[in-house]
Parts: C-alpha cells; sequence; structure tokens
C-alpha cells in the first residue's frame, strides 16, 4: 500500500438522504468508553486525539449513541470537536438503555425518546441531528408510537433524517409507513454476512447501510479462525493485514456500504482508514470471500 497519509476520501462518498454527502469509511464511537460500552475510556486523552485525528483524517460520518457509557462518547464528542467542522455528520441513536457493562433493555416510549433526542442535542451541542437512528425496535411499544415521537422531532427541526438499527426489510416497510427511513444500521462484516437480503434491499432502494462489527469482533484476525491463513497471504499480497482487507472487502461490496470502524488507538484509526486505499480485482476479491467460505 502507498506510504502517504491515509484518507478517508478515498472510499469514495455516499449521500445520506439524498442530501448529505459524507465519506463512505466512517468512525464508530463505541469502543471510545470502558468495557461492554460501560464507563469512561481507559485512557481519555487518547479518545479525543482519536477523534480529531479522524477528522482529520477526511472522516465526516461519525456514528454514535446515548447508550454508549452512556453518554459518555457524545460528551466526548462535544467536548473535543465543537465546533464542528463543515460537513461532519455525527449520527447518534436512542431506545436503549443500559443497566452496566454489555446489559441493556429496549425502551421505545414516546417521552422516553423525545427526551433522548432533546439530551443528546445537549451532549453534542447541536440544535439538529443530521441522522438520528432507532437503536432497536421495542417490541413492547407500538412502532407508531416510537416513530411518531421522532417524527414529531423531525417536524420541530430537532432531526434531520431517521434511520433504523438491527431490522428487516419487513420491518424496514413497515417503519415507513410513519417516516422515511434513509439508513439502516445492522451487524454485517466479511465474516458475518447474515443480513445479506436486508443489504441487497438497501441497495436496491438506495438506502445507507452502516455495518456494526465491520471486523467481526476481529475473530478473522485471530489465529484459530479457519480462514486466517489463506486470508493473511492475500493480505500480505497487497503490503495490508487483514483488519485493512475485511475493511476494503465492504467498500466494495455495495455501493450504501458506510463500514464504522471503532478504535480507541490511534494507530489502529490510522491502518483502518488506510484500507480505503487498498483496491483488489475482482478474480482476488473472489479469492478473498472463498477463503471465508471454505
Amino acid at each position: 500500500m502507498e506510504a502517504h497519509i491515509p484518507t478517508a476520501a478515498a472510499s469514495g462518498t455516499f449521500l445520506v438522504g439524498g442530501e448529505i454527502p459524507v465519506h463512505r469509511l466512517g468512525y464508530g464511537t463505541m469502543r471510545l468508553v470502558g468495557e461492554g460500552a460501560w464507563g469512561e475510556p481507559a485512557d481519555p486523552a487518547e479518545a479525543r486525539r482519536v477523534l480529531r485525528r479522524a477528522v482529520e483524517l477526511g472522516v465526516t460520518l461519525i456514528d454514535t449513541a446515548d447508550a454508549y457509557g452512556p453518554e459518555i462518547a457524545e460528551q466526548l464528542i462535544g467536548d473535543t470537536l465543537y465546533p464542528y467542522p463543515p460537513g461532519l455528520l455525527i449520527a447518534t441513536k436512542g431506545g436503549i438503555t443500559r443497566q452496566g457493562p454489555a446489559k441493556t433493555e429496549y425502551v421505545g416510549r414516546a417521552g422516553y425518546l423525545i427526551q433522548c433526542v432533546e439530551m443528546s442535542l445537549r451532549r453534542l451541542r447541536l440544535d439538529c441531528i443530521g441522522l438520528y437512528q432507532l437503536h432497536r425496535i421495542d417490541p413492547r411499544t407500538p412502532l407508531e408510537e416510537s416513530l411518531g415521537a421522532l417524527k414529531r422531532m423531525q417536524e420541530q427541526g430537532k432531526i434531520r433524517h431517521i434511520g433504523l438499527d438491527e431490522v428487516t426489510p419487513a420491518e424496514i416497510e413497515e417503519c415507513r409507513k410513519y417516516v422515511p427511513i434513509v439508513t439502516i444500521q445492522n451487524r454485517y462484516s466479511l465474516g458475518d454476512r447474515r443480513h445479506e437480503e436486508t443489504l441487497n434491499w438497501c441497495q436496491r432502494q438506495g438506502i445507507g447501510f452502516l455495518p456494526w462489527y465491520p471486523n467481526a469482533g476481529g475473530k478473522l484476525l485471530r489465529a484459530d479462525h479457519p480462514a486466517a491463513q489463506a486470508l493473511a497471504a492475500l493480505a500480505a499480497r497487497h503490503g495490508a493485514m487483514v483488519s485493512q482487507l475485511s475493511l476494503a472487502w465492504l467498500l466494495q461490496r455495495s455501493p450504501v456500504l458506510l463500514p464504522i470502524p471503532g478504535t480507541s488507538k490511534l494507530a489502529h484509526l490510522e491502518e483502518n482508514i488506510a484500507a480505503a486505499q487498498l483496491k483488489l480485482s475482482a478474480e482476488e476479491w473472489a479469492e478473498v470471500e472463498a477463503a471465508v467460505k471454505a
């Protein structure tokens, strides 16, 4: 790979909601906070450096949520990056409460979601959230109530666009009866393609798809993974790492994919951004996919 400074601009551009341009390789903030998305960062100064460096390297899409910390990731973003540079889209979420490390409950009541939006605006120091995502559909609350609350916030100018997390095409269609949906955030990666149908549906609709866990939590990087050896050889052929290969695979897989790899380390951030410049032929990508399926 080329030695010059990496830039997210090399990943290309996507128009969120058909109007907000972002570089397709973004940055996710869940790993900025404590283990299990609970508590303060292990190294707050490094966390701030990572956020600033992401913007310097051309990241224009930062994904966060009120449940990261909880509240800590949003506060860090506001404290570190405000006043925001032109063209930076901060996407946040609400609808999950956190009771401890990796312990969550879904809450979609109207009053709660309205409070979520208001508090995110305050922590992020925004007048309007460019992309607000319903973190999970709450099975105990009617969709009409949850999405009606977000629609009200949209009508008041506090939300510009609305997205959904962990949904199927049928659920998206149902949600679109109440509000326009511009993005989906589902778990998806080279090593975990459980939401292939939803991705294909989003591509046909021109809806952005933010794959979370884009490196499958590092599983492909472990020596005991069946594909590890083959992927390492393919990555080495291009002077890259397997993590970079898997991010680059996402970028070429579909023009609507907007990977948001997260990290709390500056060096790892730069490695991730450099993946935008990794280009393979169609035949080589077929080799990569075959290695994972083997």
